[in-house]
């Protein structure tokens, strides 16, 4: 009989093109696909909650499967973690109920970006953060982060220039902290943009480092044009922290 599997993913997205199976690319979904597809003798679908870019992680990606198998949800889970690569790792498969969506059903889904800022390079997460010359003025960063809580136009924030559907989203908190050498900048919304947080982060380090005011951020907002915002981060410092449902 065929069910719906709810499983729980984290992936090391360093060589990865992202999370959306792509012609020849080396994808997440892809090798999932692969994988389960192998076990049921027959292709399958697995829907992710988000697209993530090509080199993003994730700790906590919630995806769903229609399949039909023997298995328990734990021999699936062990199948899985036997022949997927090492840096990809299923920490749980639920049977969930059949109109259960990993996209459809979120509610809310947590990104967290991480920066290095000390006098001595960070060797051993060095592939999970962006290095930073200075430490930037995380009050002014503070007080531009409310500037973008609730519900707005997030045009002026997306990296597709060709994106036909809305882009209106809500932003429900941006948690900013510097522990130590590391600030962390952690975005729950309801939805994001391709490359949305990122350019949100971009955005934020140059107020913190005084290259734009914070009073500035409901002019970008209005403007509805990528150009009017900060640049984008490079990925590796990105990573999804959970989807809530």
């Amino acid at each position: 009989m065929e069910r719906n599997y709810k499983l729980t993913v984290s992936y090391d997205g360093s060589r990865y093109y992202g999370w959306q199976v792509q012609p020849g690319k080396n994808t997440i979904q892809g090798k999932l696909q692969d994988v389960l597809g192998v076990l049921c003798g027959k292709e399958v679908l697995v829907i992710g909650a988000g697209r993530t870019d090509a080199g993003v992680h994730a700790r906590a990606m919630t995806a769903n499967v229609h399949m039909d198998t023997g298995l328990s949800e734990a021999e699936i889970r062990d199948y899985l973690n036997r022949y997927l690569p090492e840096d990809i790792a299923v920490s749980e498969v639920k049977i969930a109920s059949d109109r259960f969506h990993a996209r459809y059903n979120a509610l809310t889904k947590t990104y967290r970006y991480t920066c290095f800022c000390g006098p001595v390079k960070s060797v051993f997460d060095r592939k999970y953060l962006l290095r930073l010359d200075a430490v930037p003025d995380v009050e002014r960063m503070r007080r531009a982060a409310a500037l973008l809580l609730g519900e707005h136009d997030f045009k002026s924030f997306c990296g597709n220039s060709h994106f036909k559907k809305s882009t209106v989203r809500r932003l429900d908190a941006i948690d900013i902290r510097l522990r130590r050498d590391y600030l962390t900048i952690t975005c729950t919304g309801t939805g994001f943009l391709q490359n949305m947080v990122r350019i949100l982060t971009g955005t934020l380090l140059e107020i913190g480092f005084g290259k734009r005011e914070p009073e500035e951020i409901p002019a970008i907002l209005a403007a509805l044009d990528r150009t009017a915002a900060g640049y984008t981060v490079p990925p590796q410092g990105l990573c999804l922290i959970k989807v809530d449902y």
